[in-house]
């Protein structure tokens, strides 16, 4: 009997369509569809604007150098004007404080790139949350799932159903697959994210060091 009851839960398992698993999650399984959503919006978001913000020319920091030392500083404002860059952006206010100290131009420059990191890391930490609080989600869901399995239990009388208990404990664990459905890209994509934008910050600051050897440099008359 036992192993009829069993069979049977097999059979209603396999012909449980995708609809039927997800519906029967629960209204934590929508919690967890928004979040996917949102996962997948944050990273292709941020993807976009890192690599966007990641591509510079060559030449750039040589025609800034070829103009400062000519001392044709309008062209230099207007060649970082034309770049939407954070380098660019940076070495533009680098330039807008030309005749005060270095230490103000410097200091200048690191508010400008603060900014400009502050602004890439936006949603950053939203999908850090995603990551840690989907599986969390889906815990819940599992637990929640098992408590209506053994309520209902009880409400039998304390006979066990396998066909009924089976069904239940499956159901509950829908949701802790799709938790981690949704957290484990989350947790991937975040860390990705900041590795890109470490590896952009490198390049600002590498750029900073050459803008300021640039300033060292004598001025042709």
């Amino acid at each position: 009997m036992v192993h009829l009851l069993a069979a049977a839960a097999d059979e209603a398992v396999k012909t449980m369509s995708l609809w039927e698993l997800f519906r029967n999650g629960g209204w934590l399984m929508w919690v967890l569809l928004v979040l996917g959503g949102l996962t997948i919006f944050i990273f292709v978001e941020r993807f976009v604007a890192i690599r966007k913000a990641s591509g510079l020319d060559i030449n750039f920091m040589n025609r800034i150098r070829d103009y400062i030392s000519e001392g044709n500083i309008e062209a230099a404002i207007d060649l970082c004007k034309k770049t939407d860059r954070p380098v660019a952006r940076m070495v533009e206010k680098g330039i807008e404080r030309l005749g005060r100290p270095m230490s103000d131009v410097q200091t200048a420059i690191e508010n400008v790139a603060n900014l400009e990191v502050s602004k890439l890391e936006n949603g950053l930490p939203f999908l850090a949350t995603i990551a840690g609080g989907a599986p969390m989600i889906g815990f819940l869901g599992t637990v929640i799932g098992m408590v209506r399995t053994f309520m209902d239990m009880a409400a039998g009388g304390g006979v066990v159903d396998m066909a009924v208990l089976s069904n239940g404990m499956y159901i509950a664990m829908v949701t802790t697959v799709g938790g981690l459905i949704v957290g484990i890209p989350a947790y991937f994509g975040y860390n990705y994210l900041v590795a890109r934008i470490e590896k952009l910050v490198f390049r600002m600051e590498a750029n900073s060091i050459a803008f300021m050897d640039i300033l060292n440099q004598p001025v042709k008359k």
